[in-house]
């Protein structure tokens, strides 16, 4: 562990993740559940400690952190930056520590103030997109629980725009009448794609359809996993009509886990689009790093 120089940290709503780097290279990763979601402020460090005691030693180390850590609610709140703006357009924000081990550090999220909008995290990723591929001039869509569509020119984010697909996903399948239909597991490729073409023709059709996925378990004995990826394809078809304006005609990446970049990549591909897919967890750590970067050239 004598190499580790620096670490990385995510730090969401639900979960912490963190990276012991030596340089660009991972050395070690840990996991944690204590996200930001269950913590008061005074328990940010204990938290943080807990996870990344093996990897300190006796002099101060740099930590690196991006997510909600940075939220009101979070460890400190660090400002958001005002698009159009560089994704990490201000070096990090220094969070109150007691352990002398340690110097952790905040990313700032980004706000758009018409229409209004924020994010925190997923600047970090475009970030990491940006400084690994610096020509590219498009949008990028960051699927999750809450999506975001950010355009981007001249290595800076533009606009941006967020759709709650992830979330609503979520609460139709287990909190509403859906659930007695939805499976929790499983897929169906011919029922997510019926869904998504039908949603993205006729979008304002979608509330009605919904409906249908627990009618035709009724009637039909629709399977529970093809109704689920019907419910997908309802939602990502309709997210993909209202964000037309953002992927049309333009160079489109999507940053996600496989899984959850899969069904907007299919999405896209019947769009005729080709767009380019990245992984979460390797832009997140190239922001970091470039964050990192800005750190170390501006003065505490």
């Amino acid at each position: 562990m004598s190499r580790i120089d620096w670490i990385a940290a995510d730090w969401g709503t639900s979960h912490l993740r963190a990276w012991a780097m030596a340089g660009t290279e991972v050395v070690a990763e840990a996991k944690s559940v204590k996200g930001m979601g269950k913590l008061t402020r005074d328990e940010f460090e204990p938290a943080l400690l807990e996870l990344i005691a093996p990897w300190l030693g006796e002099a101060p180390m740099q930590v690196i952190a991006c997510g909600m850590v940075g939220a009101r609610q979070g460890w400190v709140e660090a400002p958001y930056a005002t698009v159009p703006c560089l994704p990490v357009a201000a070096a990090p924000m220094k969070a109150p520590v007691s352990d002398p081990r340690l110097d952790v550090r905040i990313v700032a999220g980004l706000r758009q103030d018409k229409p209004a909008d924020v994010m925190r995290g997923e600047e970090t990723q475009i970030a990491g997109f940006v400084a690994l591929n610096p020509n590219f001039d498009g949008v990028i869509c960051l699927p999750g629980t809450h999506t975001k569509w950010a355009h981007i020119s001249a290595g800076e984010v533009v606009s941006f725009q967020t759709f709650m697909t992830g979330e609503m996903f979520s609460l139709l399948g287990t909190a509403s009448v859906l659930r007695h239909s939805v499976g929790a597991e499983g897929w169906d490729d011919d029922a997510f794609v019926e869904a998504l073409d039908e949603a993205q023709s006729r979008p304002e059709r979608m509330a009605a359809r919904l409906f249908g996925l627990r009618a035709e378990a009724l009637l039909h004995d629709q399977r529970p996993e093809s109704a689920r990826a019907r419910l997908s394809g309802f939602l990502i078809g309709a997210e993909l009509a209202a964000a037309r304006p953002y992927w049309l005609g333009q160079q489109v990446a999507v940053i996600g886990a496989p899984a959850i970049a899969a069904p907007y990549l299919a999405g896209l591909t019947r769009q005729g689009l080709a767009p380019i897919q990245a992984a979460a967890d390797l832009m997140t750590r190239a922001g970091l790093m470039a964050a990192r970067k800005l750190a170390s050239e501006t003065p505490s």
